[in-house]
């Protein structure tokens, strides 16, 4: 990642208020706030990402993302939620991690082929570079560490 990478802001949504915000991804460690309701924009955890943000959050990030497709009623995705927690403190200012509920998002899902989940899948300039389904930290956490370099 080039620092002008680092410096380059990304948007997203406001889990209190839902205000579309640009925030200075290098600077994440400093608790950036929403600029409508001042809470914190903390992304040192997964940024839930919906269908109508996915787009500007996820595929105009300058920045690597993963995104966690997962459901609340799937078991296998609650083994993996761990995992993205700490991969998204882990990552933090360096990958943006985020999940997206497939039940709630379902032409996000239907358009990158979201057949199983949990599916991660990581995202550099908009583009698919690399994809996970189930249970497979090791493989993860090595793609994300590529993705963070």
């Amino acid at each position: 990642m080039t620092t002008t990478e680092a410096q380059s802001p990304i948007t997203l949504r406001c889990a209190f208020c839902s205000t579309q915000n640009r925030v200075d991804f290098a600077r994440a460690a400093d608790r950036p706030k929403c600029g409508e309701c001042s809470k914190p924009m903390r992304l040192d955890r997964p940024v839930k990402v919906a269908q109508d943000d996915f787009d500007a959050t996820v595929l105009k990030a300058s920045v690597p993302v993963l995104v966690d497709f997962y459901a609340d009623w799937c078991g296998p995705c609650k083994m993996v939620a761990p995992l993205v927690d700490e991969l998204a403190h882990q990552h933090m200012g360096k990958v943006l991690v985020t999940k997206v509920d497939t039940d709630r998002a379902p032409e996000v899902a239907a358009k990158y082929d979201i057949r199983s989940i949990p599916t991660l899948i990581i995202f550099r300039d908009g583009v698919e570079v690399e994809r996970s389904m189930g249970f497979e930290p090791e493989r993860v956490r090595a793609f994300l560490e590529e993705a963070a370099a």
